[in-house]
């Protein structure tokens, strides 16, 4: 039985990739920054809270760390844990930095310090690419991230790279584009924008305040992205793959899509607050996951639509209405 150890378990991506491993025999465990606090809500919804083996860990105080990998010795490792939008990285950069980078320089340090033959996944995300002038980027594009959360990410994935060459350590990065879920919390867009549109077919005479509404994004869904996560960790030698779609499409397709499931128009209820522009943003964002697809065997089956779709049946039927 293969042991892993996953950091962030109580988020989307780490609730999903703990109940993915469980299916395929893997002894799990899970950090959280307080194990006695947290409530592991996405856990229980997933009803495996009670299969996870729990531990208190901060992840950028190294003795933490290390004290975590000694404990477990896990044959992989998923650094899922960190601070997680782009958008809340403007008003914490420094949270932001050291909950990402520092955070990943301490567990590449602890499972080097081991000498185990550990496996390492990183979550880089398709935000370091920047502005690639319209052209789908792919694992040969270089990073021009342009908000604290991308600079951040980009800092991990270049710390991954360079344990894996000083080491021989076996540490990859999945560049991972938007991917959503029913587990996503309200501060992210997407699911701020699915359940202003429940309430507002409920009989909420709201409007839903949002910012730049002319972006263009990559949307997948969350529990494929965690599938390719594990792939990775299989492959014979360590590699990066950009893990997307391949379809991107703007924001207002997004809230047509969503409006329009409870029979609504998103242009009656939906208005622009400059407030909510951020000091940076990344206009268009686009992938190439053809290296995945031939590679790995890995394809997104489910597009922003079908998206958006699953994720408003399940708020009808987790709120009613």
């Amino acid at each position: 039985m293969k042991r892993a150890l996953i950091c962030g378990v109580s988020g989307q991506d780490g609730a999903y990739l703990a109940s993915f491993l469980l299916q395929r025999g893997y002894d799990v465990s899970g950090t959280s920054r307080d194990v006695r606090s947290a409530s592991f809500e996405n856990l229980m919804r997933l009803r495996i809270r009670e299969k996870v083996s729990l531990l208190s860990v901060n992840p950028t105080d190294f003795p933490s760390v290390q004290q975590a990998i000694e404990k477990v010795e896990p044959d992989e490792v998923y650094n899922l844990a960190g601070q997680s939008s782009v958008g809340l990285s403007f008003e914490r950069p420094v949270e932001t930095m050291e909950s990402i980078s520092v955070a990943t320089l301490n567990l590449l340090e602890a499972i080097r310090s081991t000498k185990r033959a550990t496996r390492f996944f990183n979550p880089a995300s398709g935000e370091c690419f920047g502005d690639t002038g319209g052209k789908p980027a792919d694992e040969g594009t270089p990073l021009r991230p342009e908000s604290p959360y991308a600079v951040a990410k980009a800092a991990a994935f270049w710390l991954v790279a360079s344990y894996r060459e000083a080491y021989s350590m076996h540490a990859c990065s999945g560049i991972l584009f938007n991917h959503e879920s029913p587990l996503r919390p309200e501060r992210f867009v997407t699911k701020k924008i699915i359940r202003g549109a429940w309430r507002i077919a409920n009989g909420s005479r709201e409007k839903l305040h949002l910012g730049n509404l002319s972006i263009k994004r990559d949307w997948g869904w969350a529990p494929e992205y965690v599938q390719a996560m594990l792939q990775m960790l299989q492959q014979p030698e360590p590699q990066d793959f950009v893990i997307a779609t391949g379809e991107t499409q703007e924001l207002t397709e997004f809230l047509d899509a969503a409006f329009s499931f409870f029979g609504l128009k998103w242009q009656d209820h939906v208005v622009t607050d400059p407030e909510l522009i951020r000091p940076a943003d990344l206009a268009v964002s686009m992938a190439n996951p053809e290296k995945a697809r031939r590679v790995l065997g890995w394809k997104a089956e489910h597009k922003m639509r079908d998206v958006v779709r699953m994720m408003c049946e399940d708020v009808k039927q987790q709120e009613g209405g």
